[in-house]
């Protein structure tokens, strides 16, 4: 029998149109995408890890001018991204072993890899490197400090992981990303730990 953490993409495929209507359209983390576009070039090519349907994030992506990959382990999910955000490329793939030979101006996580196990979660850290053009800007969503849970969904055991604060700065740095913001569980964005980050110094910190 899998466990809850070999499960995580199994569930998002059999309950996919359960967890868009869970989801909604209601973009919450606005602030957050809002200061993550701040600190990328004009018309940006952005990465979404853990898409989903592409909803509300994707679709705001586009609507103020990226260009959009989007790629999530639900086949399901993809199929629903791909029929209600069009203009957008949406791939059906495991983000651990994520290879596009692209680059891009921003990379976004957003309530994904803390579904992974803490060792992926490391590992994703050499994925986020190998896709970040220079400049590039990393958002991503964790948990407040190092453990596992298991939330629920549609009546199934849902995982959840986090390590703690200092091994993701560490990761970060190792893998030519600076810390740029970090809030420990928002209170203004639904108590989410958020972290954006940036590759290197060769993008200014601040746009006019």
């Amino acid at each position: 029998m899998k466990s809850p953490a070999d499960r995580v993409i199994e569930l998002y495929r059999s309950h996919a149109r359960a967890w868009v209507a869970r989801r909604g359209r209601h973009l919450t983390e606005k602030v957050w995408i809002d200061r993550f576009l701040q600190r990328l070039p004009d018309a940006p090519s952005v990465l979404d890890l853990g898409c989903g349907s592409g909803e509300p994030i994707g679709r705001y992506l586009l609507e103020t001018g990226s260009e959009v990959v989007g790629v999530d382990g639900s086949q399901e999910l993809i199929e629903i991204a791909q029929g209600r955000v069009p203009g957008a490329t949406w791939i059906t793939a495991d983000m651990r072993a994520l290879r596009l030979d692209m680059a891009f101006d921003g990379i976004l996580a957003w309530n994904s890899t803390f579904h992974l196990t803490p060792e992926d979660q490391r590992g994703m850290f050499a994925v986020f490197e190998r896709h970040a053009a220079p400049g590039a800007a990393l958002i991503f969503t964790s948990g407040p400090r190092y453990g596992d849970a298991l939330g629920e969904f549609e009546g199934e055991a849902l995982y959840h992981s986090s390590l703690d604060e200092d091994e993701y700065r560490a990761l970060l740095k190792q893998h030519g990303f600076a810390v740029v913001d970090h809030v420990v569980e928002d209170p203004d964005c639904g108590f989410l730990t958020v972290w954006l980050a940036q590759k290197d110094a060769s993008f200014p910190l601040e746009r006019p």
